[in-house]
């Protein structure tokens, strides 16, 4: 059997973090929008609990993928 060896690459970490920064002004300036706007924060209220579910699957998988130790 293979094994496999993970690498730390130091590039990863910082465009992850980038990447999921954008990601979530982005959703949350969505939701922000939606919220205030014609919908009002009822209408708003699914949405921004989507969006922060989103968010967090997003920052587990930076997370699995850049933080993580492996072994």
């Amino acid at each position: 059997m293979s094994e496999k060896r993970y690498t730390k690459d130091p590039v990863k970490p910082v465009t992850g973090i980038i990447g999921f920064i954008v990601l979530a002004v982005f959703i949350l300036g969505l939701s922000h929008s939606i919220s205030t706007g014609f919908a009002g924060f009822m209408g708003g209220l699914p949405f921004m609990l989507i969006a922060i579910l989103v968010l967090a699957m997003a920052f587990y998988d930076y997370w699995d993928e850049c933080l993580r130790k492996r072994k």
